[in-house]
């Protein structure tokens, strides 16, 4: 921030980007959501399935798969079912 309480250009950009990046995540997130809804049923059986630690990704949940990124991988392993 300035002297004046306003962002500075460099600090604007460092939020922005922290933006596109909590953006990237959450779309990713939904679109597993919507790809487990189909065979889960419900949006609260989609939610415990999104916490549950898979085995096949050494005990990572799905959901922790999408935050590092892994969204592809989750979506495959959906595929698979």
């Amino acid at each position: 921030m300035t002297k004046d309480g306003h962002l500075s250009p460099e600090g604007f950009e460092a939020l922005r980007m922290r933006f596109q990046k909590q953006s990237r995540k959450a779309q990713a997130y939904y679109t597993v959501m919507h790809k487990v809804r189909e065979f889960a049923g419900n949006d609260d059986a989609a939610s415990a399935w999104m916490n549950e630690p898979l085995s096949k990704f050494d005990g990572k949940t799905p959901a922790q798969l999408v935050s590092d990124g892994r969204e592809d991988e989750v979506l495959g392993y959906i595929d698979s079912l």
